[in-house]
């Protein structure tokens, strides 16, 4: 879809602070292009704000609705997806899994979530993942939504794991393996807002564990380290066809090794 100047420049007057941002994994600005750029299974997140989003507002009168109208219908996705769909709408944050309560839950951003999901799918202990949206205040975000940079999200992965076969630490391992903590609002090739790094904890067990390896690993950069630590918000899975992306063959049709204890580089876009 392709727009005027005049509309381009319409759009920016009317709001200024919307995000510009490189999305090399569909192409340079294509997403600009087309959006102008405690023991309980869950504890409530009352500090998140529940709106209808005046960015669907903007979006919805600037070009009609579309793409940035549409909702993801959670009931459709896999597990964990639907559970964490369900719990989004609820405003809480799962501790544990409802489903299988001896799961534990972790939530990670590392830039592109389909390379960060597959990194955690080869960890023995943990027993599912999913993409999806973190720490952001609008409701039933989109793919194209978070894009354009102005929900407040950041790709994230949660994580469902053993905690008598996976530890915590462990599963900070696979964050700082991952991801160049000094990079601020970006990863590898990917920059925006939506990519930018972080570690968002469920427990104050998790937050002092977080904490203590936070400063361990900031001895080892003379930058300051950029991922965010905070409390988790809720998170809203992304939709169906970006879970287990990789796995599932990514952008070429070339499934991925998604098996415990898999050491091949992973292809970030596929």
């Amino acid at each position: 879809m392709k727009f005027q100047r005049t509309v381009i420049t319409m759009a920016l007057a009317i709001y200024p602070a919307m995000s510009f941002s490189v999305f090399p994994r569909f192409g340079i600005n294509n997403i600009l292009t087309k959006a102008l750029t405690g023991g309980s299974s869950s504890r409530i997140v009352p500090s998140v704000t529940r709106s209808t989003t005046q960015m669907n507002m903007i979006l919805r009168n600037l070009f009609g609705g579309g793409a940035f109208e549409q909702k993801i219908d959670y009931t459709t996705l896999d597990f964990p997806g639907n559970e964490l769909g369900e719990s989004a709408q609820a405003g809480t944050v799962l501790v544990n899994s409802v489903k299988k309560p001896n799961l534990a839950l972790a939530t990670f951003a590392g830039g592109c979530f389909w390379g960060l999901e597959l990194a955690y799918q080869r960890v023995p202990g943990v027993e599912y993942t999913a993409v999806g949206y973190a720490q952001g205040k609008e409701e039933f975000p989109t793919y194209d939504q978070v894009c354009s940079g102005m929900t407040g999200h950041t790709e994230a992965v949660m994580v469902y794991y053993d905690p008598q076969q996976c530890t915590y630490e462990t599963l900070l391992d696979t964050f700082f393996d991952r991801v160049n903590p000094t990079t601020v609002n970006g990863q590898g090739n990917d920059f925006g807002k939506q990519y930018r790094t972080g570690v968002y904890f469920h427990t104050p067990e998790q937050e002092a564990i977080a904490k203590a390896r936070f400063e361990k690993e900031q001895s080892k950069y003379s930058r300051p380290i950029a991922s965010e630590l905070k409390e988790a918000t809720p998170f809203w899975p992304a939709e169906k066809y970006h879970q287990q992306y990789l796995e599932k063959g990514g952008r070429f049709g070339m499934p991925q090794n998604a098996s415990k204890g898999a050491t091949e580089t992973i292809r970030c876009y596929g």
